[in-house]
């Protein structure tokens, strides 16, 4: 720890690698307060009286505890049971912090004391190391015989940050994906260590954290409640709350989001932060679950100059408690690819071009020829190389790659000899075996006919789709040493958050329900009872229009959220919490509705069962249709799920309201939602005719093929019918999932 601090010590080189130099301990004070103060709006009246406080003595170290080299701040926490408010919860959090900020303001001047001071703190808490090393690591593409990435081999270090650069087509997202284990759809061969052992990644799914490219954040959500969700749900189970708050508001603090924490995140629809920030908070949900190793794809994409060296200067202090942090950038500025550790470059098809320090890369190229011009980012030039934009003299872009690989001894792929040209065949001879296709990736093809095409396409989609399958059945042992929270108390979070998410939305539902009126009205008054057919006709109309409005409402609990739970299930969250959550504040709607309808339709068409018997079906038939709805929504794309959502109510009806005598139709009428719905309604009215028109009763019964004892029956249909489905949905959501 002290020749890594020391070794960053040179001024003008590597002082970005430092923490920002907090002003004077009053006006970080004041800060804080401030930021407290506009943090917790809901209890204002304990934050003001503690900036108050602060006010009248700010030499109270009440609160804020600014007392430097405390190294029993443990012992002096609060304990579990006695830090039950926010308040206090929020006074421990932001003491916390303050302290922090006093200890970087020590050690800013990196005198021996202090150094000795940073290396020998108690308070710096290490995580489990992740140490990644991969030799000859090869993804080619399934059916295609194409290679993504190709004889890679290096490794990345805890503590340290390395960035993957090169241009497009380098295979740079590909290598990030091969190294977290979410390749799919590729024959990958060479070998990945974790720590020097031959394990598999997804031994350590609860400690790795992966930024996608895409800000895939809850847009309904503020960015406090997006990042506390993800620490709840992903830090230990036995961590205090109170530690919990403090490691959300240090995310917050370090990726400058203060100003925005109770500002809705926004969708494309509803403008909320902007971009930059909405970044900062989809890297934010990945540092709050304090992890081992942190892949971040293109985090800096869309940022300027000084969000990305904020953002940068975030992950260098993790990476001071030992986190692994391996990025893809595109175009950094020269302060910004100074503040790296290591750089990977790989060229087109995925070969390595240089993989070491940051440092020693302009004295590696300037050994083979390259030096970079006066007034220009030598990454931007080196990129410029690798695309074929700049040719340097004695060396060819094609040949880049083979000179790292005689470099670093590795063996040279047979059919990329031909661009050795000008190399010493003695320094190939020895490293010229290479397993591989001695025509290239397409070397040797020969021509195919149309079908023979069309094959090849078939027979890769469905090794794809099966690779997917086993990819989200794969079971490794749990190595990471980290027990997150059990099904049901992710269950508790996700109803808490789903809740929220629903009350933010009352607009759409207030529309769903204004619909169900008018539709409960007009079919109410056009369809009048016939005592011939005991509203038949009002009922058929009824199913149809219930089930249609329902399963389109039902479509948007799970269709507009797929990509938010695919990270989530991704990273270790519990599916069956998820979809259990959806599911009970749906029940809402299933209780609601069918009320809001029979309002209209009740009175309007004035029937002789009575309202608790139609509201009893209509409950089991809401139930029905939206476990059907949550089947097309999974397994559908939102397009052909609402066609199909739209169309089956209006076929089902018409197959079971047939009156053929033939066999076929029949059984293929009892296996239809509709006719059990209708039977339950017409039975129930059928119920309360009397006398003469018993005999009126029974010969339209019989016609219809409805049982008078079968009412139980029909609603246990319905029921049954919404269990199954919803089995089949969670089903397809823990099957089909794109990880």
């Amino acid at each position: 720890m002290l020749q890594k601090v020391l070794g960053h010590a040179k001024p003008g080189t590597d002082d970005a690698l430092l923490p920002p130099i907090p002003p004077s301990k009053s006006s970080a004070q004041q800060q804080e307060s401030s930021s407290a103060s506009n943090a917790k709006k809901k209890e204002p009246s304990s934050l003001t009286k503690m900036m108050r406080a602060l006010d009248d003595d700010p030499d109270s170290q009440e609160g804020f505890n600014i007392e430097i080299g405390d190294k029993n701040i443990k012992k002096h926490m609060p304990k579990g049971k006695q830090m039950h408010t926010h308040s206090q919860i929020f006074k421990y959090a932001y003491g916390q912090l303050e302290k922090e900020k006093a200890m970087q303001q020590q050690n800013k001047n990196l005198t021996f004391s202090g150094v000795i001071s940073m290396a020998t703190d108690t308070e710096i808490r290490t995580r489990p190391v992740i140490e990644v090393a991969f030799k000859d690591l090869t993804l080619t593409l399934k059916g295609k015989n194409k290679h993504l990435l190709r004889c890679v081999t290096g490794k990345i270090m805890p503590g340290r940050v390395s960035a993957v650069m090169g241009p497009s087509g380098a295979g740079k997202t590909t290598f990030l994906s091969a190294l977290a284990g979410k390749a799919t759809g590729c024959t990958m061969t060479g070998l990945v260590l974790i720590n020097g052992k031959d394990e598999s990644i997804h031994s350590y799914k609860k400690i790795i954290g992966f930024v996608p490219q895409d800000d895939i954040v809850h847009g309904n959500l503020t960015v406090e409640e997006n990042l506390r969700f993800s620490a709840r749900c992903r830090l230990s189970a036995n961590m205090p709350k109170p530690d919990k708050v403090l490691v959300v508001e240090r995310v917050i603090e370090s990726l400058g989001l203060q100003a925005v924490r109770d500002s809705l995140v926004g969708t494309v629809e509803k403008r909320g932060i902007s971009g930059g920030q909405r970044k900062r908070v989809n890297v934010g949900l990945e540092m709050v679950m304090e992890p081992s190793l942190l892949i971040l794809d293109e985090p800096t994409s869309g940022l300027d100059s000084s969000s990305s060296q904020l953002l940068l200067r975030a992950l260098r202090r993790e990476a001071l408690e030992g986190v692994n942090i391996c990025m893809v950038v595109h175009q950094p500025s020269y302060a910004l690819f100074k503040m790296f550790d290591d750089l990977i470059l790989l060229a087109k098809g995925g070969l390595t071009v240089y993989h070491g320090s940051v440092k020693k890369v302009e004295e590696y190229f300037a050994g083979l020829g390259i030096t970079v011009p006066e007034r220009v980012n030598p990454p931007d030039h080196f990129i410029d190389i690798l695309e074929g934009i700049v040719k340097p003299t004695g060396v060819s872009h094609q040949q880049l790659p083979i000179r790292w690989m005689l470099h670093n001894g590795y063996a040279v792929p047979p059919d990329m000899l031909k661009y050795a040209d000008g190399i010493a065949s003695s320094s190939m001879g020895a490293n010229s075996v290479h397993s591989g296709n001695p025509s290239g990736p397409d070397g040797g093809a020969s021509e195919h006919s149309f079908a023979g095409d069309l094959w090849q396409d078939m027979k890769f989609t469905v090794e794809l789709k099966r690779d997917h399958i086993q990819h989200n059945f794969l079971k490794s042992k749990d190595l990471s040493d980290r027990r997150t929270p059990g099904v049901w108390r992710q269950y508790r979070y996700f109803l808490g958050r789903v809740g929220k998410q629903r009350l933010r939305e009352a607009k759409i539902l207030a529309v769903d329900y204004l619909i169900l009126l008018l539709a409960g009205a007009c079919l109410g008054t056009l369809a009048k009872v016939s005592d011939e057919t005991f509203g038949a006709l009002g009922y058929t109309y009824t199913v149809i229009a219930v089930s249609l409005l329902c399963k389109i409402a039902a479509l948007r609990s799970f269709s507009l959220d797929k990509l938010h739970y695919w990270r989530e299930s991704a990273s270790g969250m519990s599916s069956l919490a998820y979809f259990l959550s959806k599911d009970t504040v749906d029940h809402f709607n299933t209780f609601v509705k069918p009320l809001v309808y029979l309002s209209m339709f009740y009175f309007f068409n004035n029937p002789r069962s009575s309202f608790t018997d139609n509201y009893i079906v209509l409950i089991c038939l809401v139930y029905c249709v939206t476990g059907i709805a949550y089947a097309f929504a999974i397994f559908l794309e939102p397009g052909p799920a609402q066609l199909w959502s739209v169309l089956l109510p209006v076929v089902l009806t018409l197959i079971a309201t047939q009156q053929s005598q033939n066999g076929i139709v029949k059984h293929l009428g009892d296996l239809c939602y509709t006719k059990w719905a209708l039977e339950a309604f017409v039975v129930a009215n059928a119920e309360r005719y009397s006398g003469v028109w018993l005999i009126t009763r029974c010969g339209s019964l019989m016609k219809s093929g409805y049982d008078l004892h079968d009412w139980g029956l029909c609603l246990f249909i319905l029921i049954l019918t919404g269990i199954v489905s919803r089995v089949i949905a969670f089903f397809c959501i823990a099957s089909f999932q794109k990880k």
